[in-house]
């Protein structure tokens, strides 16, 4: 696929940030202006591998590798190489509901299974699967693609993160009448308010696709707390759907319960992140201080992931004095592991866009490595001013378990007015599940097999981080689309959709 001594002539070359200084100004998304003429040259790259793992979306070594809805990357490399956007944009559809999605925020575990990753750096996919969507965009590819016929049968899609948005415009599409619920303001569930506005735009990409999906029949339903609303409860979800999707995502935070845990000014990260986005988009953008504002203030992000990231990036906008990441896990390797090879997705440190954007206010990287936090530290009057630190080592205990053990003269206190939890998340919220009766797994997430997408209820479904655990936004589209599969041949006895 595309040219074929495309990967001998050309390095890779990804589409750019804009210049910290300039981005930190403004909420704005932070790449620059594509070059689709750079883009058509970087698919030339791909290598005709005979048998690419790019696309394969299994599981290898414990970890997810390749694409997880099985885009036929070389595919539409091979089309957009030959300058066809509106057949690399039919070919990316039909695997994948959300491109625009997926080319801003996904990991892109399919370049981590390229097999030109091997000898070199791998073909850009992510950026092309991107450009792809934005160009179909703007050259009005995307229109609403209205069912054939309608089946009468009603589904209740509740959550409308990307799982739920999957299994919602899949179930439209087989001419169901699909209408999601969301407790929150504003359609999107994490793609709203778990992503920054400046990895995400909002108004022009989430909004733009929900207005779409309207117009393709899909009802919306703000506000609706299900289970707690006096309007939308369990049983009147029950008596007017044939069936029920829950998607509500795994939304609850991983705490830290250390002494001081109450101080005020520590905040899990997406009650940090839930409400700047919230605000900005509430006020325009006129630059007013978010309710968790972190100007001047020394903050202390807790964790070392992609919400962690999210934190930083957020509190250098916002303005703030110094921010710090902390990490308890060792600082990964520079290149891969002799036992982590390819086609396993590459555990290498990587540095992101908040943490470039942290060296250029600071002077240096924001993340420190196996750091632990004994306590938060707060005044008379219960602000947070500070916390006790330690170092610590991994070892193995008598049982063989490996754990952290502190390092003899490292404590020490660090100032902090804002400290903000982004260590993960421990499933989705047990009140739910009890209120629809479906019973929750060992690890607290709704219990139904991969596959089948059932719960012990009958008639109603479970996909996404609710049943999977916490994971990636692709993988939560995967989960959505074949959820919609199972819900389908529930409903009619069989289907057409496609299994991602």
């Amino acid at each position: 696929m595309g040219k074929p001594t495309g990967f001998l002539e050309y390095q890779r070359q990804t589409i750019a940030d804009r210049p910290p200084a300039e981005r930190l100004k403004d909420w704005k998304e932070i790449h620059a202006e594509r070059d689709d003429a750079k883009l058509r040259t970087q698919a030339a790259r791909c290598m005709d591998c005979g048998t690419p793992f790019c696309h394969i979306g299994m599981s290898i070594g414990g970890m997810g590798t390749g694409c997880p809805i099985h885009n036929l990357i070389p595919e539409f490399n091979d089309l957009v190489y030959k300058g066809r956007w509106a057949d690399a944009y039919e070919r990316l559809r039909r695997t994948n509901n959300f491109p625009e999605f997926t080319g801003r925020v996904c990991p892109a575990p399919c370049e981590g299974s390229c097999t030109l990753g091997v000898i070199e750096p791998p073909v850009a996919i992510k950026n092309i699967e991107n450009t792809i969507s934005d160009v179909a965009w703007e050259k009005g590819y995307y229109t609403p693609r209205l069912p054939a016929k309608r089946t009468g049968k009603t589904v209740a899609v509740v959550g409308s993160g990307p799982s739920g948005l999957a299994c919602a415009d899949q179930l439209n599409q087989a001419g169901h009448e699909v209408t999601v619920f969301e407790r929150a303001d504003r359609i999107g569930g994490l793609l709203m308010y778990g992503i920054p506005n400046m990895k995400l735009d909002k108004r022009e990409v989430v909004e733009r696709r929900v207005s779409l999906m309207k117009a393709e029949g899909v009802k919306f339903v703000c506000n609706a707390f299900i289970g707690q609303s006096e309007e939308w409860s369990v049983e009147r979800l029950k008596g007017e759907f044939d069936a029920i999707a829950l998607c509500c995502g795994a939304t609850k935070p991983r705490d830290l319960p250390v002494s001081g845990r109450d101080a005020k000014g520590v905040h899990y990260a997406m009650e940090f992140l839930t409400a700047n986005t919230k605000h900005i988009l509430d006020s325009g953008f006129d630059g007013s201080p978010s309710p968790i504002d972190a100007k001047g203030k020394d903050v202390v992000v807790i964790g070392g992931g992609d919400t962690g990231t999210d934190c930083v990036g957020t509190s250098l906008r916002h303005g703030c004095k110094s921010v710090i990441q902390l990490e308890i896990m060792p600082k990964p390797p520079a290149e891969r592991a002799p036992n982590n090879p390819w086609p396993e997705w590459p555990k290498v440190l990587k540095t992101d866009y908040g943490q470039h954007e942290a060296i250029y206010v600071q002077g240096e990287d924001p993340r420190t490595y196996l750091v632990s936090t004994e306590c938060f530290i707060k005044d008379e009057a219960g602000n947070l001013t500070g916390l006790r630190i330690v170092d610590i080592e991994w070892k193995k205990d008598a049982q063989g378990r490996f754990g952290p053990v502190p390092v003899e003269g490292s404590r020490r206190e660090i100032p902090a007015q804002l400290a903000l939890l982004a260590m993960g998340f421990l499933g989705p919220e047990q009140e739910l599940l009890k209120a629809f009766g479906v019973e929750a797994d060992l690890r607290s997430n709704v219990k139904a097999d991969y596959g089948k997408f059932a719960t012990n209820v009958p008639g109603i479904f479970s996909a996404g981080d609710m049943r999977r655990g916490q994971s990636l936004v692709v993988w939560a589209i995967n989960e959505g689309r074949a959820c919609a599969v199972k819900v389908d041949e529930f409903i009619m006895g069989r289907s057409f959709l496609r299994m991602p």
